[in-house]
């Protein structure tokens, strides 16, 4: 069973279904992520109706331990994109599950 979904595989599948050349298959596909980007990064948050929302939250700097050696290390603050999916999209998946 294949786990990942490359971009590739996404420009193939808008090639075949909907007859769009490579060319302009992967040109959408670039501009549909950067879209989401930009709007993400612009807005912090993100909303693709009937499948999720996507935000940015910051985590404060902390403490981490390596597991190996014990070292201490100070992990510095930044940024994370959390994804929290709609009802619908949950709804869709567990119907699937179930089959």
């Amino acid at each position: 069973m294949r786990i990942n979904l490359t971009k590739k595989d996404l420009v193939n599948l808008v090639y075949m279904q909907l007859g769009f050349s490579k060319l302009i298959s992967e040109n959408l596909i670039d501009d549909f992520f950067q879209t989401i980007s930009d709007n993400l990064l612009k807005e912090k948050t993100l909303k693709l109706s009937k499948f999720g929302t996507f935000t940015i939250r910051q985590k404060k700097s902390r403490v981490g331990r390596n597991p190996k050696t014990k070292e201490e290390k100070m992990i510095g603050e930044r940024n994370v994109v959390l994804f929290k999916p709609s009802k619908e999209f949950k709804d869709f998946i567990n119907l699937n599950v179930n089959e």
